[in-house]
């Protein structure tokens, strides 16, 4: 049975799991874990009775999980996930015009060497992708101009020292340990998460030329990744706050599920971690993968920070007192059909401020603050 404090559910959009939900003018748009779902598109304009109207496959052997929509375009990643399986799909970026959005329509599918992208920031007119790029040891931060959308032009590229092994960079990490994960803009900075290699902070007011700001990299001794690093796009108690996320998707060594940071960017060549959040209960003992944190919602807009907590449902952290974060509200949805537990995956909040969880194995729901 579904657990819920502080929300209540809407409506449930029955879907294979996603990887991501975005929701504009009434339309939500999922991309999917597994092939051979790539993307579907729901009208949750009435959010009590979602409907499917449109949707697009991927071949074996990849994945399209992530989404972002602006401007009339709808941008998705495409990553291959088994080389032997894939064949010669080559991964990168699907671009689609949904002016209509029960009739995307595919304008451009921008390819990259190796297993393509992995998450990606858009703003309507640029792309802030992690590809994986010739020369280069994983995945690194590039810019994409895309306001022509059936000619994208690279803008700028920033890497960790020691990715770029044509150039006669060594990695001082082992194998693809240190690679760009996922980057997110605010202002003239990309908060820029970096897997092992903890996050960065990038001044990209000459887009073209990416500068390095700073940098903190907690893993070790913490032995999660460090999946996202969410800006607070306003003070709190007059400081600059970065709410970042480890991924509880693999660990270097046994140790706790992954965890939320609070860390103090006020001066930001010298970022501070002042707090962390662990979900009540979880106590620190090893547990398996994908029981503890995953992805905060991308667009805070206030100081109530709902967060896709794997196996924990959806947890809602007040973040007010920054040193001391603490929950306020949560859902824990029904096990979906096939898996032993739930696997919260993503989390979104629209204009209206209804909150859209999907669920890594199965299904949608929409939610409300009560």
């Amino acid at each position: 049975m579904s657990r819920a404090k502080g929300i209540r559910e809407v409506g449930y959009f029955d879907c294979a799991g996603g990887g991501q939900v975005v929701v504009a003018d009434g339309f939500a748009y999922i991309g999917h874990i597994d092939s051979p779902h790539g993307t579907t598109v729901a009208d949750v304009r009435d959010p009590k009775h979602p409907a499917k109207v449109a949707e697009f496959g991927m071949p074996p052997g990849t994945h399209s999980h992530k989404v972002r929509v602006g401007k009339g375009l709808m941008i998705v990643n495409h990553e291959i996930l088994d080389e032997r399986g894939a064949g010669d799909y080559r991964g990168g970026l699907g671009i689609y015009d949904i002016s209509t959005p029960q009739r995307p329509r595919e304008i451009l599918r921008w390819e990259t060497p190796g297993k393509g992208v992995h998450r990606f920031d858009f703003d309507g007119d640029y792309v802030y992708c992690s590809p994986t790029v010739e020369g280069y040891v994983g995945n690194i931060m590039m810019i994409l101009d895309v306001r022509e959308p059936a000619a994208p032009k690279e803008v700028g590229r920033w890497w960790m020292p020691g990715q770029w092994t044509a150039g006669g960079e060594t990695p001082t990490w082992r194998g693809t340990m240190h690679r760009c994960h996922h980057p997110l803009r605010l202002g003239d900075r990309l908060y820029t998460s970096y897997w092992h290699g903890g996050f960065v902070i990038l001044d990209i007011a000459d887009m073209a030329h990416p500068r390095f700001v700073s940098a903190l990299d907690w893993s070790p001794p913490f032995p999660c990744p460090t999946h996202s690093a969410v800006p607070v796009p306003f003070d709190i108690q007059g400081r600059r706050m970065l709410v970042v996320a480890d991924e509880d998707v693999f660990h270097l060594e046994p140790g706790p599920p992954a965890f939320l940071w609070l860390v103090d960017i006020t001066t930001e060549e010298r970022p501070v971690p002042v707090a962390s959040f662990q979900v009540e209960g979880l106590d620190g003992t090893p547990q398996p993968n994908m029981t503890g944190c995953h992805q905060p919602i991308e667009k805070i807009r206030g100081t109530e920070v709902p967060v896709a907590w794997f196996a924990q449902g959806l947890r809602v952290v007040d973040i007010a007192n920054p040193h001391a974060p603490r929950e306020v509200a949560s859902y824990v949805p029904d096990v979906p059909s096939g898996s032993q537990r739930v696997s919260s995956n993503d989390v979104f909040v629209d204009e209206g401020g209804l909150i859209y969880l999907v669920d890594r194995i199965r299904g949608l729901h929409i939610l409300e603050r009560v």
